[in-house]
């Protein structure tokens, strides 16, 4: 009994004790947006930025957020914080809510964590110069589709600011439901992204495969003033100098010849055509022959040459000629005079410099800076807190009960659909679920941009067929193929080609794909022939 009486006040100091770490660690920053944002934020009054800011409810909810109101819009505003935040020192964790309520085609939906106003800006000149510590948030239009995370660093040798991207950041969640984005910030020079609590990233600030360009520049670099020599030879193998070609070798005998010892198959019909008129096939009673010409029975196969061997002329098959050899080269030998591939010789970095830790600008305001082609993103819930336990506490108490809400929300709607249609309409999504997560397989990362696109092309489809079904998967299997065994290797005899389009160009080309994509379907659409009906060219 002495035991147990030892025991509790034990328990019950050490849950105190969490308690009052937990009261002790009070957020730095947080904006409920409980009440109106006016007179506490402030609008850019640049000219660009005409975006209408709202307080307004989640849809389905008693909830108040920052609401973009208008689409195909800028945004700006900001909140200035009561005091500097250093995040050098100990855990930081900022976090906030975004719910894409129409969805996200091309908009971005991302905080900036600003530098003071000493940097060269003004609350109601917030643009997208503004200087700024850490960029964290979803982004998504054409080929971009990722949870941003930028960090400004200050180069000590230079003095310059640099923009350090996380590579290979997590994909924007696809739905219209809430969610939450965090980034932890760890002593130890660890950062981890979450979304909705789940851990999607962890990553080292100071790891050159972490970010782009790394933090800490490398020891060497090439040098730029370092030339090629006229005489180097890159080439390993040269063709042979002293080979002949053989006096048998005929550049000019075709790949193919006819087979001469064909025989045509008994039963051939030659005068029969391939393909006959309809003769079920009506003239419409609303064709005019001066508007669409004259008209003409489509075509359908000849029933007598479904029994037959075949119709109309016969000719020989052709077979391969044992006797091409197609065009001579001399053979390839070992380059006495290769050098190797050239570099330029290293020398040492006038802007390297050693880091412990990265040297972080104080955070003096919170500021939303987009450009979007879509209405009804909601702002909520921003945090700024050392304590992760404190960010995990806010999950569960302002993001989890809307989720689970707009959740079952989205399971009755679903439910709803597929009994109005075939069934298929569940099965549906049951596969889409599997195909996103699919397309966030790392060693399939080159090939992502393509493969949602092909999802949310097929998504939008009203009456989904098996057919496009069938066709996501081999868009899969090619990928999977050639990941595991490479691209097709050239033909020996290649056509000549055009000069390929510059990096530039085909990143605009990725970017504005999808739209041409549409575009172009509308222009095939109109072009398609009335049902039934032909006409002979005049």
């Amino acid at each position: 009994m002495g035991g147990r009486k030892i025991v509790t006040p034990f328990l019950l100091l050490l849950v105190a004790s969490s308690l009052l770490q937990i009261w002790a660690s009070d957020p730095w920053f947080y904006e409920s947006f409980d009440e109106p944002f006016e007179g506490r934020w402030i609008v850019s009054e640049k000219d660009d930025y005409q975006g209408l800011w709202k307080h307004s409810k989640s849809d389905g909810h008693e909830d108040y957020g920052l609401l973009v109101s208008e689409n195909a819009r800028k945004y700006a505003i900001v909140k200035e914080l009561d005091g500097p935040i250093t995040l050098k020192d100990g855990t930081v964790v900022l976090q906030f809510e975004v719910r894409l309520q129409n969805g996200l085609e091309c908009g971005g939906a991302y905080l900036k964590y600003l530098r003071a106003q000493e940097t060269g800006w003004i609350p109601k000149g917030f643009d997208n110069e503004s200087p700024y510590s850490i960029m964290f948030g979803p982004d998504k239009c054409g080929a971009t589709n990722k949870v941003h995370f930028i960090l400004q660093h200050k180069n000590p040798k230079t003095g310059k600011f640099v923009e350090h991207h996380l590579k290979f950041p997590p994909s924007v969640p696809h739905d219209r439901l809430s969610h939450v984005y965090t980034a932890i910030l760890k002593p130890d020079n660890e950062l981890k992204i979450l979304i909705d609590g789940e851990e999607k990233k962890t990553t080292n600030f100071l790891s050159a495969d972490d970010f782009e360009p790394a933090l800490v520049p490398p020891k060497t670099i090439p040098d730029p003033d370092d030339k090629k020599p006229e005489d180097w030879d890159e080439r390993a193998k040269i063709p042979d100098p002293d080979a002949v070609k053989p006096d048998d070798w005929d550049e000019d005998a075709p790949m193919e010849i006819e087979d001469e010892e064909a025989v045509k198959p008994e039963g051939w019909l030659d005068d029969e055509p391939e393909e006959i008129d309809d003769p079920e096939a009506t003239k419409p009673e609303d064709w005019d022959d001066e508007e669409d010409g004259e008209w003409e029975a489509q075509k359908i196969d000849n029933p007598k040459c479904e029994a037959a061997p075949g119709c109309g002329e016969w000719k020989k098959p052709m077979k391969h000629n044992p006797a091409y050899k197609g065009k001579w080269h001399a053979p390839l030998i070992d380059n006495p005079n290769y050098k190797g591939i050239w570099k330029p010789q290293e020398i040492d970095n006038p802007d390297y410099f050693e880091l412990d830790k990265p040297d972080f600008e104080p955070i003096a305001a919170i500021g939303i800076e987009i450009w979007t082609m879509q209405d009804g993103i909601l702002f909520d819930n921003i945090l700024i807190s050392t304590n992760e336990k404190v960010a995990e506490s806010y999950r569960a108490d302002t993001w989890k009960p809307k989720y689970e809400i707009e959740k079952e929300k989205q399971k009755a709607e679903d439910a709803a659909a597929a009994s109005s249609s075939d069934g298929l309409s569940g099965f549906q999504k049951q596969v889409f679920d599997v195909l996103y997560k699919i397309a966030d397989i790392p060693f399939l990362e080159a090939y992502k941009i393509k493969i949602i696109d092909v999802i949310e092309k097929a998504e939008k489809q009203p009456n989904l067929t098996i057919g496009v079904l069938v066709a996501i998967v081999v868009v899969f299997a090619t990928v999977i193929f050639r990941t595991l065994f490479g691209r097709k290797k050239p033909q020996a005899a290649a056509a000549p080609t055009t000069e390929p389009k510059n990096a530039g160009a085909a990143e605009t080309d990725a970017a504005g794909s999808r739209e041409e994509r549409e575009e172009n379907g509308k222009d095939d659409d109109a072009s398609v022939p009335r049902a039934g009906r032909s006409r002979r060219k005049t």
